[in-house]
């Protein structure tokens, strides 16, 4: 006995293999190579391999296999958790929800790590069967935008989208504070990086390798400074590297005030009532029109702490629109 499947628009431009990964999650790889290959398996009632990507309104014939049931959905939050996070939304739509992520919120969970954005996702499904899905990170200490989408197919699109593999590549422009002041006022950092282990604490960093380093690139902008012992940068990476802004920064020894990991840890501004955590704003994000939707330009409004700073030091605060 067969069955038919009708590719549905959530699982459209994906491989045949995570297709059968996502519906059938306990169907051995090794037997879906078989049938496959004995024609048992057919898409269009063409044969196929694991590689090929099926699409929308494709018909997958197949033998009767045990369907995979979704488990019912609970709220795995608090209802204070669910009201705290919601409160974050500064964009949403049928595709996307843009958060303004808080300061010392990890994105996912790790080491040491007890509450994590991944742990609140639950609080933000609203209207949707399925909880949003993460499709970039920022550092634990970084604030900020950052985008969530709703459904498989926006999240493919996304990720295409974020890791420069699509003409409609995804627009981010950040706020630093820093030590120094960049010169030229304005320019482009284009240093390679390499992601490395310290051995004392096995932690990931990042420094800069002309040899085996990955292409990284970043345009920045003096915004104000004072007395060329601090500034407010805009900076806009142009690639997406672990650490990329901070560790370019201190490349050109302007590093973020609070960042200990890159030499940004300094008495000089907590003397003058600056607080000594990191200051990296993910300021805006545009996402170009995807998936049917509109095009969305979104700010997202700075965090307490670089707010004291900039009055402290008597820098123009950015004005939301």
């Amino acid at each position: 006995m067969t069955q038919l499947h009708t590719i549905k628009e959530d699982d459209d431009d994906i491989r045949l293999d995570r297709w059968f990964k996502r519906h059938y999650p306990g169907f051995p790889h090794a037997l879906l190579e078989k049938y496959l290959r004995k024609g048992l398996i057919r898409v269009d009632e063409k044969k196929a391999k694991t590689s090929d990507r099926v699409q929308a309104g494709q018909v997958i014939r197949c033998p009767e296999l045990e369907v995979a049931t979704t488990p019912k959905l609970k709220r795995a939050i608090s209802e204070d958790d669910m009201q705290e996070v919601r409160k974050w939304v500064l964009y949403k739509d049928a595709n996307v929800i843009v958060i303004n992520k808080p300061f010392g919120l990890a994105v996912q969970g790790g080491t040491k790590i007890t509450r994590s954005l991944d742990d609140l996702l639950d609080g933000l499904m609203f209207d949707a069967t399925e909880r949003p899905k993460l499709i970039h990170r920022i550092d634990r200490d970084t604030s900020g935008a950052l985008v969530l989408a709703r459904n498989r197919k926006v999240a493919a699109l996304l990720a295409k989208s974020f890791a420069g593999r699509s003409d409609n590549k995804i627009e981010k422009t950040y706020l630093a504070l820093v030590n120094g002041s960049p010169l030229p006022p304005y320019g482009v950092i284009d240093l390679p990086l390499l992601k490395i282990a310290r051995a004392e604490n096995d932690r990931e960093q990042v420094e800069v390798d002309e040899e085996e380093g990955k292409f990284a690139k970043t345009e920045y902008k003096v915004i104000d400074t004072l007395a060329r012992k601090f500034a407010l940068v805009e900076l806009k990476p142009l690639t997406g590297r672990m650490h990329q802004l901070r560790v370019h920064m201190a490349a050109i020894n302007c590093p973020i005030v609070g960042d200990h990991k890159y030499g940004g840890g300094t008495d000089e501004a907590k003397s003058l009532g600056v607080e000594n955590i990191l200051h990296l704003h993910a300021r805006r994000i545009v996402i170009p029109a995807l998936a049917g939707g509109k095009k969305v330009d979104v700010l997202a409004p700075l965090p307490p702490h670089m707010k004291a700073s900039f009055q402290a030091l008597g820098l123009d605060i950015p004005k939301d629109r």
